[in-house]
């Protein structure tokens, strides 16, 4: 199992089983197992790592639009918008991670 850590130093689990494959060519890959192979149920993990990862990333566009707020008090409006508009793809990144949290839970 390959480990993350979030903002806190708190472990959280990232894929299982994976593995490098060097082909004779010394072209090397990584490869996870499928989880027919595997036989593992990963649907509680892939739920906790969803959640993680949109809450992550909500976390970091709220960070980001105070940023675009205090980046236009100092009058650096063209980089203020520019974090806006990457807030905003932000926001519709999660609203897909959101949808796919969902969808897994509901499987």
């Amino acid at each position: 199992m390959h480990l993350l850590n979030d903002e806190n130093g708190n472990p959280v689990s990232h894929g299982e089983h994976e593995h490098d494959h060097c082909e004779s060519q010394g072209h090397c890959h990584e490869h996870g197992h499928s989880c027919q192979e595997c036989g593992h149920d990963h649907k509680d993990e892939s739920v906790a790592l969803l959640s993680y990862m949109l809450s992550h990333n909500e976390h970091h566009a709220q960070e980001l639009d105070q940023m675009a707020d205090n980046l236009e008090k100092l009058g650096m409006n063209g980089a203020a918008r520019q974090i806006k508009e990457a807030v905003a793809d932000f926001q519709k990144g999660n609203m897909r991670l959101s949808l796919a949290l969902t969808l897994v839970k509901e499987e």
